[in-house]
C-alpha cells in the first residue's frame, strides 16, 4: 500500500468513526447556571464557545443530526447555561453561553463570563474547546480574551469556522490565512481550522472525525 493509499484508507476510517459516533443516541443531561451544578465529570467533555449568534447550536444539531436538540434562536444571548447533551455514553457536548452581547444586563454578562471562566480553567474532563467564529468576520476581541484564558490554563481549542455558506471562496481562504498566522502565536490552540456550514453540511464529516478521537481520552 502507497503512502497515498494509507492516508486515504485512514481517513475514510476517521470519518467513519465519526459518524458511529455522532449516529448514536444524545440527549439533554443537565443545565448548570453555578459549578455546584454540574453533572459528574465522568466522560470526555468537548465544549462549544463563541460571540452570541454565532452558530453554537446549530453546528451542536448538524452535527448529531438533529433538528432540535439544542435550543436555537435568532434572538443572541437566548443560550444562559452550560448545557450537557450525552452522546451515546461517549461524550458530552457542552453549549456555553455566548459572549459579546451587548443587551444583555452587566451583573447577567458578569455572572456568564465567571461561570464560563471558571469551569474552563477547573473542568478536568475537558478535552477541547470548539471556538466558533462567523466566517464573515474573524476574531475580535471577547474571542480573544478567551483565548487568552485557555492559553493560560492550557486547555486546548481549535477554531470552527460557521456560516461559511454565506463567504465567497476566495474571502474564506483568506480568512483562514489570516486565523493559521495569529493562532501559531497562541500556546494552547489546535493548529487546524475546521470551515463549516450548519446549513449546508460543509465540513461537518470532517469535524465528526477529529472530534471522535477525543472520545477515546479519559
Amino acid at each position: 500500500m502507497t503512502d497515498i493509499e494509507q492516508e486515504a484508507t485512514e481517513k475514510a476510517a476517521a470519518l467513519e468513526a465519526g459518524r458511529l459516533l455522532f449516529a448514536q443516541e444524545c440527549g439533554f443531561v443537565a443545565a448548570a447556571e453555578t459549578l455546584d451544578r454540574l453533572p459528574p465529570d465522568s466522560l470526555p467533555e468537548i465544549a462549544f464557545a463563541g460571540r452570541s449568534n454565532v452558530g453554537k447550536s446549530s453546528l451542536v444539531n448538524a452535527l448529531t443530526g438533529r433538528k432540535t436538540l439544542a435550543r436555537t434562536s435568532n434572538t443572541p444571548g437566548r443560550t444562559q447555561q452550560l448545557n450537557f447533551f450525552k452522546l451515546g455514553e461517549r461524550l458530552l457536548l457542552v453549549d456555553l453561553p455566548g459572549h459579546g452581547y451587548a443587551k444583555v444586563s452587566k451583573s447577567q454578562s458578569k455572572n456568564w463570563t465567571f461561570l464560563v471562566k471558571d469551569y474552563l480553567r477547573g473542568r478536568v474532563a475537558l478535552r477541547r474547546v470548539c471556538l466558533l467564529v462567523d466566517a464573515r468576520h474573524g476574531l475580535k476581541d471577547n474571542d480573544r480574551e478567551l483565548m487568552a484564558l485557555m492559553d493560560k490554563a492550557a486547555v486546548v481549542y481549535q477554531v470552527v469556522l460557521t456560516k461559511t455558506d454565506k463567504t465567497k471562496p476566495a474571502e474564506l481562504a483568506a480568512m483562514i490565512e489570516t486565523l493559521s498566522a495569529e493562532l501559531s502565536k497562541r500556546t494552547a490552540a489546535y493548529p487546524v481550522i475546521f470551515p463549516t456550514s450548519a446549513l449546508e453540511g460543509a465540513g461537518i464529516e470532517a469535524l465528526r472525525a477529529e472530534l471522535a478521537t477525543l472520545a477515546l481520552q479519559r
